[in-house]
């Protein structure tokens, strides 16, 4: 599925228009993404949270010479499906 489905699936199932559906698609991922920015959780029950994980610095090795390189530490975006989400998918 991709992002111009999911709008279309939205304005089908909310009885919207394209524009609306696309506006507040776009606004609940930019309200998602903000508030991993600021290092906050979004917890959507029946669904996942949303979280900010930390990636300490380790030893890699680059693929095409074969040179070991250090990765530095960072942070990622991470995702942990909720309860329901798991049960419906299995």
């Amino acid at each position: 599925m991709t992002k111009r489905d999911l709008i279309d699936i939205v304005a089908k199932k909310a009885n919207l228009t394209n524009k609306a559906a696309r506006e507040a698609v776009q606004t609940m991922l930019n309200s998602v993404r903000d508030s991993l920015k600021r290092g906050e959780k979004v917890v959507i029950t029946g669904f996942g949270t949303f979280s900010v994980r930390s990636r300490k610095k380790r030893a890699g090795r680059n693929p095409k010479t074969g040179e070991r390189i250090t990765i530095d530490a960072r942070k990622a975006p991470g995702f942990t499906p909720g309860k329901t989400l798991k049960k419906v998918v299995r």
